[in-house]
């Protein structure tokens, strides 16, 4: 089973596992990046970092926060751009050397500086304008920043236009701040990959302690948003890969409804699961973020069925009081064990109590557990028709999957220095999405996993499930990769292409630890609700503090 995917046999142990090793990290071989890639090396034997500069002036501003003070003309847009640009030196440049951003956009201060032009003709789009944004480097931007995936096999590319959600940022008035590192072609490159690498881009820490991972794939994405190096970020999941970063880094991250998003100018790998998402620091900032971004792309056939299904406002379902009345199942799986992360749940369900839910416990997971082969079978089929899609008109340096593996091959020392590409071979060997084997797999992950969950919903008469996320992040391990972590609560709304929220619960020996509301098609609104409520109640998002390696 590809590690990516997040899913394990005996979870309860997982979490155990993960939770009593947070004593020691292995150890990870120095790295050097790629010449001019701004990457730093990884591992527990990395030098303390130096004193983080407290005198940051827009620390853990939210979305509104920013806005009032353009508004008030204590700040410009420009500022605020050049602000979060000094901090990216200082902290991803510098410092603990972060290395969550693969490139900064050499625009950004004119677009910032245009913008305060605008407001200043009395012209302010929305609760965006002005706000520099982040983006995943899978994204395509048609400007002077590079889209490669985090491959050296797309260094350099440079895309013909905006992804559909960029025009739509863009239109809203945010600032393209730069762009993300990322596990290199979103963690789909081998079994033994680590969490938050590319060859592009290098190891992507986590804030919270340095030698610890920020998860993948949207891994630069989750530390630069925590890490309050812009306003928010924007991440893209097939399974787990908005989730277990932002879960990792302390976020709220959203997994919208499959189709909620427009995913066109995005390099895929599953046209049925894919999506982008907002990471934020906290869910007033994600509902900005999903209102902003959601709409129908003629270029998108899977935004179609978002027609009647996209509230004017996402924030107005914040409400304080949300929970009262409701019905949330627990994952009875997530339940049992001595780990911390149990621990935090069950602190969880009682704040979920006292805020007048109603709580049951259910069996996702032993229902959608059983569908992973045919999940990553489905993964294999159609990355290789989504990305040769994608590069036979993108104008890279490679036209297809066949091309990208020789061009590892040929560069391996430098692409392929600590895990092979063994996932994009098999995907290769591949036949198209007509093959009986692939509507097969496809219907038993997507068509089982939508079962489990309108059945468990219905059965329950519930507003959303709830779970762990994930566990706290575990070591940075370049010999070994991902392998021996503990299990997350991605897959069920992944393969069923259904919202998925996970909002701070707390933190275990210094790292942050989601708790998840997973809801039905298109139930974004009623789930932000949910996890709105929990956050005002609960206050566990914490700044990192880019701690040394964790002494037991």
């Amino acid at each position: 089973m590809n590690r990516r995917i997040f899913l394990r046999t005996g979870s309860v142990a997982g979490l155990s596992l993960s939770v009593f090793s947070l004593a020691a990290c292995s150890s990870a071989p120095e790295q050097t990046p790629p010449a001019g890639s701004g990457a730093g090396a990884a591992g527990a034997a990395s030098p303390a970092p130096e004193p983080v500069a407290a005198d940051f002036g827009l620390l853990e501003n939210t979305l509104a926060e920013l806005q009032e003070k353009m508004q008030r003309g204590t700040l410009t847009a420009r500022g605020i751009t050049e602000q979060y640009l000094n901090r990216i030196k200082a902290l991803d440049q510098a410092g603990p050397r972060l290395s969550a951003v693969l490139v900064v956009n050499p625009e950004a201060l004119d677009l910032a500086h245009q913008l305060d032009q605008e407001r200043k003709a009395g012209k302010i789009r929305g609760p965006l304008h002005g706000i520099p944004i982040l983006l995943k480097d899978n994204i395509d931007t048609a400007d002077r920043q590079p889209t490669t995936a985090g491959s050296l096999a797309l260094a350099g590319h440079r895309a013909k236009q905006d992804a559909f959600i960029v025009q739509k940022l863009r239109a809203a008035g945010a600032v393209v701040l730069g762009k993300t590192n990322l596990s290199e072609w979103a963690n789909f490159r081998s079994t033994r990959s680590t969490s938050g690498w590319s060859s592009v881009g290098g190891q992507t820490k986590n804030p919270y302690i340095l030698d610890r991972t920020p998860s993948g794939s949207s891994a630069g994405s989750g530390a630069a948003a925590s890490a309050n190096l812009c306003a928010a970020a924007i991440g893209t999941e097939t399974d787990g890969s908005i989730v277990s970063p932002a879960s990792c880094s302390g976020l709220v991250g959203v997994k919208p409804t499959v189709g909620l998003w427009s995913r066109s100018g995005i390099i895929p790998i599953s046209a049925t699961q894919d999506t982008a998402g907002p990471m934020t620091r906290s869910v007033h900032d994600a509902a900005l973020l999903l209102t902003a971004l959601a709409g129908p792309d003629p270029q998108d056939a899977a935004t179609r069925a978002s027609a009647g299904n996209i509230p004017a406002d996402y924030t107005e379902f914040l409400k304080a009081d949300a929970l009262k009345g409701k019905r949330l199942g627990v994952e009875k799986n997530h339940l049992t064990g001595n780990s911390e992360g149990v621990a935090l749940l069950q602190a969880a369900l009682a704040v979920l109590r006292a805020q007048g839910a109603t709580i049951v416990e259910v069996e996702v997971e032993k229902l959608t557990d059983p569908l992973g082969q045919a999940e990553y079978d489905v993964l294999l089929y159609e990355f290789k028709d989504g990305v040769n899609q994608y590069l036979a008109t993108a104008g890279a340096g490679v036209r297809n999957l066949s091309e990208v593996i020789a061009f590892n091959l040929r560069n391996k020392a430098k692409a392929m220095p600590f895990f092979q590409q063994e996932i994009l071979e098999a995907s290769d060997k591949l036949g198209d999405l007509t093959t009986p084997a692939y509507r097969k797999a496809l219907q038993t992950s997507r068509d089982g996993a939508r079962a489990a969950l309108n059945g468990v919903l219905q059965q329950h008469r519930l507003d959303a499930v709830v779970a762990i996320t994930n566990s706290p992040a575990r070591c940075i391990d370049l010999i070994n990769g991902d392998a021996g972590g503990g299990p997350g609560f991605s897959s069920p709304a992944a393969m069923a292409g259904y919202p998925h929220i996970t909002v701070p619960m707390g933190q275990a020996h210094g790292l942050p630890v989601g708790l998840s509301f997973v809801g039905g098609a298109w139930q974004e609104g009623p789930l932000l609700a949910l996890a709105y409520a929990y956050e005002q109640a609960s206050r566990h998002r914490v700044a990192p503090e880019f701690k040394g390696p964790f002494v037991g």
